[in-house]
């Protein structure tokens, strides 16, 4: 076989294999795609209020993340907190607790904004409420 032939072959077997695994894309659909099971589930289990997985999830890491504050590490339970804000932002106990962490770090300004949040996320809790109202009581006073 020359040189040309040869060339010509390797260039045929490159393009037979970055042109042969290539995939088409499926065209668009007219309609919505079907909701998963999952979805289904997570339909029905907020229907019987049962809560979700990242709900249930989010509550673990709130508990880790008290008994961390409680026990003085007060910056792990922080990343703790943090992950659970970001896993279930809804759960209003993370804000409270972030904000009892960066008060035991003498940072007023962080504890008061999750306060804040806190109390826009506890504000029908007739248990939590009056907590955030003492934090935020205990975070001017800390602040003066």
């Amino acid at each position: 076989m020359n040189g040309k032939k040869r060339q010509t072959l390797v260039l045929y077997c490159i393009c037979l294999i970055v042109f042969g695994c290539a995939t088409v894309a499926p065209a668009p659909s007219k309609h919505p795609p079907r909701a998963t099971s999952d979805t289904k589930i997570e339909k029905k289990e907020l229907r019987e209020g049962k809560p979700r997985p990242r709900e249930v999830a989010s509550l673990h890491l709130t508990e880790q993340g008290q008994m961390l504050l409680e026990s003085g590490k007060v910056d792990e339970a922080i990343g703790v907190l943090g992950r659970a804000v970001n896993i279930y932002p809804s759960n209003g106990k993370n804000y409270y607790y972030l904000a009892e962490a960066w008060l035991k770090k003498g940072n007023a300004a962080q504890a008061r904004e999750w306060n804040r949040l806190a109390s826009m996320y506890l504000a029908g809790d007739s248990e939590w409420s009056p907590r955030v109202y003492e934090q935020h009581r205990r975070i001017n006073v800390h602040s003066r």
